[in-house]
């Protein structure tokens, strides 16, 4: 063990990962050396940052505590602090359950770590992280919880209400951000579209990506996470006219069928979603769409099943995800729907549902062969320059896959590519002589 030395492990979605290193930029501030997600921890403290969503996440978590608690057993680390979503839905019956773990911290109360540990917080340093990711690239949390009532959901159980940030607040942080190097923002909460309602009484998401397009070294802005119903149009008019907002969102629809929408409380119809979906490709020439679906939730028959499947193949979404249901206690779905649906069913469906998108995102990708396209550099791997163009998203998205030329390219620099070949996700190209 290296005394002051602390393993920052997170676990979950990108909302966890900028709680991370809002910790670890506290942690350097007063002395400690911090490494994240390392493979071989050494420190003498480890910090578990937990994701509760939904089963497979839950069960990650716990045996991640489970063998940082066999290591606290066994002498080999001096402190174990578990933190996040998970800590905090069930902090009660975990601190029972794994008492080899010295403190469990819910998702909002993390800056009282640094008080055990002896250490105080620095409030003039709450806009400042370490980043985990690529310098050139940052998440952007704009707001926490969540106000809808979706059937199947937790979230809203674990985070609480939504609360935004102040606009003034997360443009510093970008400011920040610039100064150190990032030219790129994935911005992120529980739900976009809802941002600014509980602070200025209006949806202002369309106000903020504005005045963040504005701000000098910001070259990339892309948006996650948005919800379907009662969708901030004016955010179509920005989209077209910034050349820094990406014509990329991610929205998750979740079904299609009208008796599914109703049975998942989502607020919406299949009309207003097909209507939504047209009114994005017309109003952002060239945009690119990402969803994600469920299968098996409660009451989902054969015939919405083929809606669904209808609506991917009517939709052709150029990214898409898709999961099982999974009951989530305390959930409406849990408290009144029967989970009936056998879980190979649930599989078979997932099954089928993401051949027919494989199909669609084979041949959209081909279509881009011969086109020429603008991509950041993400990294080297073996004799492949990695990048990425406006339309993909880090960790989830396809890559560009650019033969090492005799010349260098710079890891965070921008470049016009040729494509050459694609497969069903990632594109293949070579450094263009021109460019459109």
């Amino acid at each position: 063990m290296r005394k002051k030395e602390i393993d920052i492990i997170t676990l979950g979605c990108s909302k966890n990962l900028v709680d991370s290193e809002q910790l670890m930029r506290q942690l350097q501030e007063v002395g400690y050396n911090v490494t994240h997600d390392t493979e071989n921890p050494k420190g003498e403290i480890a910090v578990i940052n937990t994701c509760g969503f939904i089963g497979d996440a839950k069960e990650e978590s716990i045996n991640m505590i489970l063998e940082f608690a066999q290591r606290r057993e066994e002498g080999d680390l001096k402190k174990l602090f578990v933190m996040g979503c998970l800590s905090e839905r069930y902090l009660k019956e975990l601190a029972v359950e794994i008492p080899q773990v010295d403190k469990f911290y819910g998702k909002f109360n993390w800056k009282e770590l640094l008080h055990d540990l002896g250490k105080a917080y620095h409030e003039e340093l709450h806009i400042e992280r370490t980043l985990t990711t690529p310098k050139h690239y940052a998440y952007l949390k704009i707001s926490e919880g969540c106000d809808r009532k979706c059937s199947y959901c937790a979230i809203p159980i674990i985070t609480g209400k939504h609360v935004s940030r102040p606009m003034e607040d997360i443009l510093d942080e970008v400011r920040y951000l610039v100064s150190q190097g990032v030219k790129e923002f994935q911005v992120i909460s529980q739900e976009l579209t809802y941002y600014g309602i509980d602070l200025y009484k209006k949806q202002m998401l369309p106000e903020l990506i504005e005045r963040i397009s504005d701000i000098p070294g910001v070259e990339w802005i892309r948006l996650h996470y948005a919800y379907p119903a009662h969708f901030p149009t004016d955010l179509f008019r920005i989209m077209r006219e910034r050349n820094n907002v990406c014509k990329y969102m991610d929205i998750a629809l979740q079904h299609i069928s009208d008796n599914m929408l109703k049975l998942m409380r989502r607020q919406v119809t299949k009309e207003q979603t097909y209507r939504l979906i047209e009114q994005f490709r017309k109003e952002v020439p060239g945009i690119h769409l990402r969803t994600t679906l469920m299968v098996g939730h409660p009451g989902e028959t054969e015939k919405d099943f083929e809606e669904l499947k209808e609506f991917v193949r009517n939709a052709r979404f150029d990214r898409m995800g898709a999961f099982a249901y999974s009951e989530e206690e305390g959930t409406y779905a849990a408290d009144q729907y029967e989970d009936s649906i056998p879980q190979e069913v649930k599989q078979a469906r997932l099954d089928e549902l993401m051949g027919i998108q494989q199909q669609i995102s084979a041949e959209l990708s081909a279509q881009k062969i011969g086109s020429c396209m603008k991509v950041i550099i993400d990294r080297i791997e073996g004799d492949y320059y990695i990048g990425r163009t406006e339309f993909d998203s880090p960790e989830v998205d396809p890559e560009v896959l650019i033969r090492r030329p005799e010349t260098d390219l710079c890891i965070g620099g921008f470049y016009w590519v040729e494509v050459t070949d694609a497969d069903d996700f990632d594109l293949y190209a070579k450094i263009a002589d021109y460019h459109e």
